[in-house]
């Protein structure tokens, strides 16, 4: 089903998509990303997808993801495909309704003799991590590896474990289209990485790369956050033999105390901005903060696609204090 479902949406037409989380209401940040992401693929004539990434049940809600695309209708952002409502060949666009593809390509790279059943707690991984580990990064030291090199053999665990596999002591170079190139040890940046947790979840790096191929996804745009976790994609990609996207990460929005922007900090939350702002106005200090207008005029996305260029954009964060965003 993979190869088949990657065949059909195997086109030339750009392809770019947003992914929010329907945990809450979105933010500056999040818009920020929609509306680059948008741009940048009305610009190459392409289209834009919606995707529902709800792999947390417990935090994801039906009714958040509706306010999701109120938010974008609102400012002027259309997708082509996805949403709630499925739109497109591609559906479900529901990470939660997607379980079975990423079944069929876990199995695929059980095959490959690169997984291995793991039974670490995260408590259990910290307590290796060295001193100078301490920028949240959870390098994983392989210690149910069963054996020095793979192929592992595949074998069945007598009590739940997560799933984890296997990365090389290489490097993988890419070249991002705001950050540029950027060469990544999977070794030392993070170690065999989950692919499938003990209880069942699908770890994002997973999901992702399935998802993006069999949509056809030709561009990911999103925050500087995410930048490393690109190599663990691509050698995802290239495992299961899926062409790899090219990447745009943006700078981060971050408060006045320095840390990204999250649901945390309401006041720049879109209930906020949309009772301070009109459409307009909200697109014109985003397209400000772009480095697409020297002044925050109000406008509208469309008004903006001729003028976009990921040239303009900082490789810096961009410090966002409310009073500062006050209409």
């Amino acid at each position: 089903m993979l190869n088949n479902a990657l065949t059909k949406e195997n086109s030339p037409i750009a392809k770019g998509r947003f992914a929010p989380s329907p945990t809450g209401r979105m933010h500056l940040g999040n818009i920020f990303t929609a509306l680059i992401s948008w741009l940048s693929a009305r610009k190459q004539g392409g289209k834009w997808i919606l995707r529902i990434e709800d792999l947390d049940p417990q935090r994801s809600k039906t009714c958040h993801a509706l306010q999701i695309e109120d938010d974008l209708a609102w400012l002027g952002l259309d997708f082509d495909e996805g949403g709630t409502a499925d739109i497109g060949p591609c559906a479900p666009y529901s990470q939660s309704r997607r379980n079975h593809l990423y079944a069929e390509a876990l199995e695929r790279l059980e095959h490959t003799g690169l997984t291995y059943p793991c039974f670490c707690t995260r408590a259990d991984i910290m307590a290796t991590q060295a001193p100078h580990q301490s920028d949240g990064r959870v390098i994983y030291g392989g210690t149910c590896r069963p054996a020095p090199q793979p192929p592992f053999p595949r074998t069945t665990a007598d009590r739940p474990g997560a799933t984890r596999l296997y990365v090389p002591d290489s490097d993988i170079t890419f070249t991002d289209t705001v950050c540029g190139t950027h060469t990544v040890n999977l070794a030392r940046h993070c170690g065999d990485f989950v692919l499938r947790r003990a209880d069942g979840a699908w770890a994002y790096q997973l999901a992702v790369v399935v998802d993006d191929a069999l949509m056809g996804v030709t561009e990911v745009v999103r925050g500087n956050d995410l930048l490393l976790s690109t190599a663990q994609q691509i050698y995802l990609c290239n495992l299961l033999g899926f062409p790899a996207p090219s990447h745009a990460h943006l700078p981060l929005l971050c408060n006045s105390a320095g840390q990204r922007l999250s649901k945390r900090d309401a006041s720049l939350s879109m209930e906020q901005l949309r009772r301070r702002f009109t459409p307009r106005e909200l697109t014109g200090r985003l397209a400000h903060l772009a480095g697409l207008l020297p002044h925050p005029e109000p406008c509208t996305p469309a008004e903006l696609v001729d003028l976009f260029s990921f040239a303009s954009i900082s490789r810096q964060p961009s410090i966002i204090v409310p009073d500062e965003m006050a209409g």
